[in-house]
């Protein structure tokens, strides 16, 4: 990353189809290794603003800066092998596919073998094979799940199908990993033991996260700072305990009762 530079900046997006604006002027700073929540009600533009930091819809007005660089407007395998993965509210596994299979997928953009090489799977092809096979089994016995990778992956409990999907992302080496509702569908014990996944990606793998979360028990015990957006704009930003006493978070979001809920 250059000096001086944020590890992923949002300057003034917005973001339009036809007449219904999905952002507005939405500015955000992610820095190397933090842990960033975004919040808000259904329908204040969170999938939106990730679609269009993964290439899914190019923002109508303004920039996305990646390490420095534009991003907007790129497709989405090139943002990804520019260091930014994402995970999805809907689980997206390969299901019929086992757990290994699924991991080895992602490696797809780290490729370095041109297609010659990998038809005639010489020397480099069967490296990079062997690297493949190795690193995947790591991140898999990293998390757990090494016991499962000759499982199809629709076999998984939910939770770990869940750890399966950050696992793929990882493979992939993200500098900021974008996680969408992971703690959806879980329960109490599940969302602790994410709550400790994702300090890990930070602690263990350097990684940044970008967290969309409804959970707040979730999204105030691991982030460090927060974004609330509401109806496509940028509400309210800074600490948990800063989101927490902001009266217009409190209003348009949090409820009266938000102590009770997010303590």
């Amino acid at each position: 990353m250059s000096a001086g530079h944020s590890l992923l900046e949002v300057r003034n997006c917005s973001l339009r189809f036809g007449g219904i604006a999905a952002l507005t002027d939405v500015s955000i700073k992610i820095e190397a290794g933090e842990l960033l929540g975004l919040i808000g009600p259904n329908g204040a533009g969170k999938t939106s603003l990730f679609n269009i930091l993964t290439g899914v819809y190019r923002p109508t007005e303004g920039e996305i800066l990646f390490e420095g660089g534009q991003v907007a407007g790129l497709p989405s395998h090139e943002i990804n092998t520019l260091g930014m993965a994402r995970t999805f509210q809907n689980i997206r596994l390969f299901g019929s596919l086992d757990v290994g299979m699924n991991v080895r997928t992602s490696f797809i953009a780290r490729l370095r073998n041109g297609l010659i090489n990998t038809v005639r799977r010489g020397r480099s092809f069967r490296s990079e094979e062997e690297e493949i096979q190795e690193e995947g089994h790591r991140l898999l016995s990293y998390f757990g799940l090494q016991h499962a990778a000759l499982h199809p992956s629709r076999s998984l409990p939910y939770g770990d199908q869940r750890r399966l999907e950050i696992v793929r992302a990882l493979a992939t080496k993200p500098r900021l990993l974008l996680l969408d509702e992971p703690a959806a569908g879980m329960n109490p014990t599940e969302k602790e033991e994410l709550k400790r996944l994702i300090a890990r990606l930070r602690d263990e793998f350097g990684t940044a996260v970008l967290l969309v979360e409804h959970d707040m028990k979730v999204v105030m015990g691991i982030c460090e700072r927060l974004y609330v957006l509401d109806q496509g704009k940028v509400l309210a930003s800074g600490t948990p305990e800063e989101i927490r006493a902001n009266p217009k978070v409190i209003t348009a979001y949090l409820g009266e009762d938000h102590g009770e809920v997010v303590g």
